[in-house]
């Protein structure tokens, strides 16, 4: 199964009321963004990760990448919080800060030069070795990301031999861009990483 990536754009708003009087939409109102994913891949129990409750600044979506290699090889790189640039190759440095690996480590990551970041400090939100998912929310840092939130699932194909992962993530609309600009920029980032992740995955299971 050669290596493949798709972007999923939103799908759907479905509003949510938040009181009992029919009131105009406010910004602390929030919508549930449903994104559009390959089901035959996933099943039900892990869709719910990928449904995102967002505010009006705020947009989401998701990339999946599909990669010739076991889920295990693969859960290897991306269950690492304390080494991301294993595979994020945006990033020059990583070291944990508070923690040693567990739910509510904080991990400060430096981002190589040329981009408009300089750091981020992340918080690990879920490991689940036995769903393979992991989460993380950044709650620092110097760039303009606030509010990041990434979920990051995998599964496996038909046959077992290789994997799918699935990508989501929530972020505040910086000022003076759009939603598109911002899941565009976004997007690129995680479709580069989850390019690489299928390298190296799919280089160690050749090996």
């Amino acid at each position: 199964m050669p290596s493949t990536l798709q972007l999923h754009p939103i799908n759907a708003l479905i509003p949510q009321v938040s009181s009992t009087t029919a009131e105009p939409r406010s910004q602390n109102q929030l919508a549930r963004q449903l994104l559009v994913l390959p089901t035959s891949f996933i099943p039900d129990t892990a869709l719910i990760y990928h449904s995102r409750r967002v505010g009006p600044d705020q947009c989401c979506s998701a990339v999946v990448q599909s990669i010739s290699a076991p889920v295990d090889t693969v859960w290897s790189f991306v269950r690492r919080f304390d080494n991301p640039q294993a595979y994020k190759h945006f990033l020059k440095s990583c070291h944990l800060v508070f923690g040693d690996g567990d739910i509510g480590t904080l991990r400060e990551v430096q981002v190589i030069s040329g981009m408009p970041a300089a750091s981020s400090t992340e918080r690990l939100d879920i490991l689940d070795d036995e769903r393979h998912v992991i989460s993380f929310t950044v709650v620092g840092g110097e760039h303009r990301l606030r509010n990041y939130r990434s979920v990051t699932t995998l599964h496996p194909t038909k046959d077992s031999r290789g994997t799918v992962v699935v990508e989501s993530y929530a972020v505040d609309v910086p000022p003076g861009n759009t939603s598109e600009e911002t899941c565009g920029f976004v997007d690129t980032i995680v479709r580069c990483n989850l390019q690489s992740l299928a390298n190296i995955s799919e280089s160690m299971t050749r090996n």
